[in-house]
């Protein structure tokens, strides 16, 4: 699950780690009255305003009705809520949204952390991620922060440093040194960055996140290290221990049809291709859309009805499949192991009857018990569906429908 950056914030900082305080609005009436309070509990007189939505790149990102940035810089009380207004109920298009972008229900109101002092800002990089590879969590972090990290490893890799975490012993405090020595810290910064690192893994660890990045840590240039970003994605399968945190969720930054999917008990994740998918299990949906690739389509969605698929379960998935435009042809390949292949067939035909014409083909393979008994029912039910027995069978029922 993902969070907004002033969640991300908010639980980093319930584990002690040091962050860029702000406050958050969603209407540009209050914008004023909460920047002044805001001012009067930091001393701030300036303020980054962020617009709040689920993507990377705000700051390079433009605001479709306003050209404003999805990040600007209010100098000033009297800016707020002018700049608020160019950002909040706009449509932000950044490099990880699509050409309509996402509308900003919220921004936050930040302070600037920028200000002059004894020394200059620094700006670096730092992730808690796991390494499947080696089973492992790491710390990558790196001294060239504010940029995109994916440009940096790909130019100067040798400026990307990484932490393997033993989970036999957890994070140790030579490792906690180091990165602030690799960062090239000294003094009061250098015992900053120690305990931030030590903050922020215990913060990845206690909410069972399955990744934290922040983009930038500052260094300020009064030697205090904060998180003036944060980019946290949990674990959806361990939110029942977490209710306070899954109720962060927003689903409005998520894709409706796979939020309707979920609410019906479905796995559903959509895709760009043309065929539908309907199948019971992870590895067989794998499977079939690659069946459905080979056969010269492209799988328009990944669907797992589970264990049950009785007529109301598999019409709730083909009304969900449908509402893509661009599926021109549904592929069922169910495995009869716990639940009878006939059942299913004669839940794929009650659901067709109830649904009414269903506009695209419907391919149906089913294996397992009491398969030709489904065969025999799927091809006397006089419906637009073809059955098929063998996966490669109903591959090319597949290709032959495209065409």
């Amino acid at each position: 699950m993902n969070l907004h950056e002033y969640q991300g914030k908010s639980i980093l900082e319930s584990f002690g780690v040091a962050i860029q305080r702000g406050v958050v609005v969603d209407n540009a009436a209050d914008a004023v009255t909460k920047a002044n309070k805001l001012s009067e509990e930091t001393g701030t007189e300036w303020f980054v305003v962020k617009a709040q939505i689920h993507a990377g790149g705000r700051g390079k990102g433009i605001v479709t009705e306003t050209q404003s940035n999805g990040v600007v810089l209010a100098k000033g009380i009297d800016k707020v809520e002018e700049t608020v207004n160019g950002i909040l109920g706009g449509h932000l298009v950044t490099k990880q949204t699509s050409k309509d972008g996402k509308k900003v229900n919220k921004v936050l109101i930040a302070e600037d952390v920028y200000y002059p002092g004894a020394s200059e800002p620094s700006e670096f990089y730092m992730s808690v991620l796991l390494d499947r590879e080696n089973e492992r969590n790491i710390i990558m972090y790196s001294t060239e922060g504010g940029m995109d990290i994916e440009t940096v490893a790909e130019e100067t890799p040798h400026l990307i440093f990484k932490e393997e975490i033993d989970p036999r012993v957890g994070l140790q405090g030579f490792q906690a040194r180091r990165v602030a020595f690799n960062l090239g810290l000294s003094g009061q910064a250098f015992k900053q960055m120690t305990k931030f690192v030590y903050a922020l893994y215990s913060a990845y660890e206690g909410c069972d996140a399955s990744m934290f990045e922040i983009n930038p840590v500052l260094k300020t240039s009064d030697d205090k290290i904060i998180a003036v970003d944060s980019k946290v994605t949990l674990d959806g399968n361990a939110l029942y221990r977490h209710k306070d945190y899954a109720a962060m969720r927003d689903v409005s930054e998520e894709d409706a049809t796979e939020v309707e999917a979920g609410e019906a008990g479905l796995n559903y994740v959509n895709l760009d291709g043309n065929v539908g998918c309907m199948v019971n299990g992870a590895g067989l949906a794998m499977a079939t859309m690659d069946i459905i690739k080979l056969s010269g389509g492209n799988p328009a969605n990944f669907l797992d009805v589970g264990g049950t698929a009785d007529a109301e379960r598999v019409e709730k998935a083909f009304r969900i499949i449908l509402k893509d435009p661009n599926v021109k042809a549904i592929l069922v390949n169910i495995f009869g192991g716990i639940v009878r292949c006939d059942r299913v067939a004669q839940g794929i035909v009650d659901a067709y009857k109830n649904m009414g014409e269903i506009p695209v083909p419907i391919i149906v393979r089913l294996q397992g018990t009491n398969a030709v008994e489904a065969k025999q029912l799927i091809d006397d039910s006089g419906l637009n569906v073809h059955s098929a027995v063998l996966l490669q069978e109903a591959a090319d029922l597949v290709a032959e429908v495209l065409k």
